[in-house]
């Protein structure tokens, strides 16, 4: 069957059309996403404005229209934390059924954490042992840590990249007394949850997924996205360590013309970095492996795994 996935983050509205059946990895056959940045659009209120309302309503409208054209049999919409944590979330959730007929589903911090384990799961498999994933989206990172399928450990922290840049770090670039007082921030939030996973043993591999991490490997010499999935693409500490001071003073635009790093995320590249190299050195992380699949996939692969065996 092909499947769409509608995701509602916090930098995009993205849709993910794949062909999938149980048993298969789920090919991708088309893509469809607008920048909203609604983790940008809260108001002082921590709503998301009315402009803002009907650019999101608008982009479902189109998303689900290139899942119609695509030959989508089903659609599965989900948020994530920008509209999870909006003071107006119940309002805007029933504007966009009202309008679209769509009911997305909210998720929580802990279960985006659960689902995008299960999809780096299934990428490198059981022979990859005991996993750590990281990931780090515009509204929050993601934490897990685990032997089989479901994580033993799972949280959600408010360190998402665009939430950080809005809130932390206004100037462009940015005055060198927030980027310190951010990066103290990080750490100290991140430290608050290693308890929960140091219990469980050192990991056997630690992962990344995420925009974020795809543009910092990119920086540290890692292949292009042109080069294809199954490229092994990785990370190391010490190249974030020479390139956080880089960025730190850069503007977004100066980021921009860096190889792979885009206009759209350029601003929140510095936040980004802050976490990964703050997660990185907390965990006694010295070098990491991009997984190409994330959280979409795995709502795409919970789907399948509901579906009857005959």
């Amino acid at each position: 069957m092909r499947l769409g996935v509608l995701d509602v983050g916090s930098n995009t509205v993205h849709l993910l059309a794949v062909d999938a059946h149980r048993g298969a990895r789920p090919l991708p056959a088309h893509s469809h996403k607008a920048e909203l940045r609604l983790a940008e659009l809260l108001d002082a209120d921590g709503a998301i404005g009315p402009e803002g309302v009907d650019r999101l309503v608008a982009t479902v409208a189109d998303a689900l229209q290139a899942a119609e054209d695509k030959g989508c049999e089903d659609v599965l919409p989900f948020a994530t934390s920008a509209v999870r944590e909006a003071s107006n979330a119940d309002q805007v959730l029933g504007r966009v059924k009202s309008e679209t007929g769509v009911d997305l589903e909210v998720l929580t911090g802990e279960e985006e954490a659960r689902l995008t384990f299960l999809a780096a799961r299934r990428w490198f498999g059981w022979s990859s042992g005991k996993l750590l994933v990281l990931d780090i989206g515009g509204g929050s990172l993601e934490i897990a840590y685990g032997m089989d399928e479901e994580p033993d450990a799972a949280v959600s922290l408010p360190l998402g990249a665009g939430r950080l840049t809005a809130g932390r770090l206004p100037g462009d670039p940015p005055d060198p007394i927030d980027v310190k007082a951010l990066r103290r921030h990080v750490r100290a939030e991140i430290a608050r949850t290693v308890g929960e996973f140091s219990r469980f043993g050192t990991p056997d591999h630690v992962v990344a997924t995420s925009k974020t991490f795809k543009q910092l490997a990119r920086l540290g010499g890692a292949a292009r996205s042109a080069e294809g999935l199954y490229v092994q693409r990785e990370l190391s500490r010490a190249s974030l360590e020479e390139w956080v001071p880089k960025l730190a003073g850069m503007n977004a635009l100066q980021r921009a013309a860096l190889p792979g790093v885009s206009e759209g995320r350029s601003s929140q590249l510095l936040a980004g970095a802050l976490v990964a190299e703050g997660a990185m050195d907390v965990f006694g992380v010295d070098a990491l492996e991009i997984c190409p699949w994330a959280l979409r996939e795995g709502i795409i692969l919970r789907r399948l795994d509901q579906l009857p065996t005959t």
